[in-house]
């Protein structure tokens, strides 16, 4: 694999305003983010083995499933390149609201497989659907942050709104991050060639300095930096397979989300820091929320990428008022 030499990749993906290129991804790492035909509703071919979905194509995803059973549904998809341990201050609030709160580690994340291929939206959005109609979910809120967004308007793009009752959008990659010449306003390849170098140079460091810096804002002025939470970050990341997140970076940048919002036909809540320096909020929050029909947006000045932590009493209160609705 070659890549572009593109130093300090957390810099450069905190500081990334222009550019030049309007590839869809660099050029000799483009991963194929056309669409797949997804399988009908209710023929995923998946089966339940203890605490984890295993999907027709034999990966095994594991999740959670915490709160009373009987309770409203609401499923949690997390951003790259964690696990749904990154849920866990939303998941015991909501739990102990009286929520059913179901969150799965993503193919090649966390405690699921590894697998060499599918590593792509199409993927991730039937892998929702195998834990969806494995455990025959129905009137979902459909949480997503980041990465997990997208998953979530691909879920929606690929299989309707029948089990959906609600969405939320939390930091998310939708509509579109990259630049292209359908998307001008998206973002150069460059930060995103950066991440894929920093990844084969040293996953490890890389992790480190996006936890440490842009991800929670640490590395604003008078910011104080938890050690908790770079940690955490750290070691969801390394606990992730390495060809997993490497082929997630296409995956997050360059999918294309406009005909998904476009199916949007319920209740759906964006939230966004205008402080994101991960995922900025004019081309993403701002944007999706002008793509969905009847979105509420709701925007924490100030506020960076990783809010579900840093203003996770706020987000956590905003998400609850929103399933109460």
């Amino acid at each position: 694999m070659s890549i572009q030499k593109v130093p300090n990749a957390a810099t450069a993906t905190a500081t990334a305003t222009g550019g030049r290129d309007d590839r869809a991804t660099s050029s000799d790492n483009e991963l194929d983010v056309r669409r797949s035909t997804p399988p009908e509703p209710g023929a995923t071919g998946a089966t339940v083995d203890g605490n984890y979905i295993v999907t027709a194509d034999g990966v095994r995803l594991y999740y959670k499933d915490w709160g009373p059973k009987g309770g409203p549904v609401v499923t949690l998809s997390h951003g790259w390149p964690l696990s749904s341990d990154s849920w866990e201050s939303q998941m015991l609030f909501l739990a102990d609201k009286g929520y059913r709160v179901i969150a799965h580690d993503r193919r090649g994340h966390g405690r699921s497989s590894q697998p060499w291929d599918g590593n792509d939206m199409d993927h991730y959005a039937d892998d929702l659907a195998a834990v969806i109609e494995t455990l025959d979910l129905k009137d979902i809120t459909a949480v997503g942050f980041s990465t997990g967004g997208g998953e979530v308007a691909r879920y929606i793009g690929r299989y309707g709104t029948d089990r959906i009752r609600k969405a939320v959008l939390v930091s998310a990659v939708t509509p579109m991050m990259l630049r292209t010449e359908s998307n001008p306003a998206g973002l150069p390849v460059e930060p995103f060639d950066a991440l894929r170098n920093g990844s084969l140079a040293n996953r490890s460091q890389l992790y480190l300095d996006i936890a440490s810096g842009p991800f929670y804002g640490f590395n604003r002025p008078g910011a104080k930096a938890s050690q908790g939470l770079i940690d955490s970050w750290w070691a969801q990341g390394m606990q992730a397979g390495h060809k997993n997140t490497y082929d997630s970076i296409a995956a997050f940048s360059a999918t294309d989300f406009r005909e998904d919002l476009k199916k949007f036909d319920v209740p759906t809540l964006v939230v966004h820091g205008d402080d994101d320096q991960i995922v900025p909020f004019d081309i993403s929050g701002k944007a999706a929320a002008a793509q969905i029909k009847e979105a509420r947006l709701i925007v924490y000045p100030g506020a960076p990428h990783g809010l579900t932590e840093t203003h996770k009493d706020r987000f956590n209160q905003d998400l609850l008022t929103f399933l109460e609705e």
